[in-house]
């Protein structure tokens, strides 16, 4: 779990650098015709698509871990 939240953090950290590089006259053309909000629920919906995949996922090898110690006990 602690690579996941690192490798979180790693991304969240180049998409934030990013961002600041490329400046506002993006956001503020997005922003004047009303399709930043779309960007952003896109990005919000991918995000939370990874999060949640990685919690099933997370949950699932927890149980497999369990069965395999629960046959070598």
């Amino acid at each position: 779990m602690k690579k996941y939240i690192f490798a979180l953090t790693t991304l969240q950290l180049l998409f934030t650098i990013s961002a600041a590089a490329q400046g506002t006259g993006g956001s503020d053309f997005l922003r004047s015709i009303g399709k930043i909000y779309v960007v952003v629920a896109v990005i919000v919906a991918v995000f939370l698509g990874i999060v949640v995949f990685l919690i099933y996922l997370d949950r699932r090898l927890t149980k497999l871990e369990d069965q395999i110690k629960d046959q070598n006990e």
